[in-house]
């Protein structure tokens, strides 16, 4: 049978579903961006509400996920496949997979040069690190530098001229030109040297030392580096993130249990953080007040709260949990 509305009631209705759709349509743009975690031991990614903290899906990436990097026009998430030798692209606000490149070998650590004309890749297990042009679209392979043992991580100077990069079992720091693609320096580090950070004058390179309980401090101002400091944060210290204020910079300590807040300017720990399981790769939310830890032996993504000094809540993820990033994150 079919239902007749008088038209005042039609044209209510209309307006109701009309606003229903605005409302819906606001709420999605709205939404916050998920937390990505990468689960190294089971080739996929978590993605994690940060309204409702629970996980709402699992991407499947290439073998042997490891870091994480957002494309200089922040429309994709890049995923590297160390053992898969790919990179999956997703989409930093809706999750979806957007392609894969193939080729890429042994992408363990990533970086992309602040003019955006270069990714460079660390080839963990074959000991060279990749420099590609990039245009927007496609990496294209231009130099291959082989290195000393175990390339991990990598820091990128502001004016686009140096990668330092850190050889966890050869115990060295190393300084390529990118124009070049040449080795400029060697430097002996501490043992298991691993996460690399910058200051922002350029000055000075902070390396955590996960074979030993500190952050090294390398004054990089000169023709020859310098170890100038050495910073005890705790044990199996290894990466670092920015608290977003220009000033303070987060090391996971992945033994000791514990986040250290350093002072990058007195190179001095000001506060600690107890996180449970393993603290490995972080992100801080954009306002500052919470750090998202990968717990590495928990299979945990921790939330940590600044203010309270303590973990406030712990979400179940995958398999030896690794890289964090979420769109809306502290400055870096």
């Amino acid at each position: 049978m079919k239902i007749l509305f008088p038209a005042r009631a039609r044209a209510a209705l209309a307006a109701m579903v009309l606003l229903w759709g605005a409302g819906a349509a606001a709420s999605a743009q709205t939404a916050p961006p998920p937390i990505f975690v990468l689960n190294s031991l089971e080739a996929n990614v978590s993605v994690i509400d940060p309204l409702t903290w629970t996980e709402t899906s699992r991407i499947p990436t290439g073998k042997e996920p490891h870091h994480l990097y957002l494309t200089p026009d922040e429309r994709s998430l890049i995923v590297a496949n160390a053992l898969g030798d790919t990179l999956t692209f997703l989409d930093p606000r809706t999750a979806q997979v957007q392609r894969t490149v193939r080729g890429i070998v042994d992408p363990y650590h990533l970086r992309f040069t602040p003019d955006m004309k270069w990714l460079i890749t660390a080839a963990n297990r074959l000991n060279h690190v990749d420099f590609y042009r990039w245009d927007g679209k496609e990496p294209t392979l231009v130099a291959r530098v082989n290195t000393a043992r175990t390339p991990s991580h990598m820091w990128i100077d502001s004016r686009s001229t140096t990668v330092y990069v850190s050889m966890q079992d050869s115990d060295e720091l190393v300084a390529i030109d990118i124009a070049t693609q040449v080795v400029k320096w060697r430097m002996k580090t501490g043992p298991m040297p691993a996460d690399v950070y910058g200051t922002s004058d350029d000055k000075h390179v902070f390396v955590g030392l996960t074979g030993s309980d500190s952050v090294e401090v390398f004054d990089v101002s000169g023709r020859e580096p310098r170890s100038v400091r050495k910073i005890k944060t705790g044990n199996g210290a290894h990466a670092f993130r920015a608290a977003g204020d220009g000033k303070h910079l987060y090391v996971s300590n992945r033994v000791a249990n514990s986040v250290s807040k350093i002072d990058m300017a007195s190179m001095a720990v000001v506060d600690s953080y107890p996180v449970p399981g393993g603290p490995d790769c972080m992100e801080v939310s954009a306002d500052g007040r919470w750090i998202y830890v990968s717990s590495r032996w928990a299979r945990k993504l921790s939330v940590v709260d600044t203010e309270a000094k303590k973990v406030v809540r712990q979400v179940p993820v995958g398999k030896s949990p690794h890289g964090v990033w979420t769109l809306q994150h502290a400055p870096r």
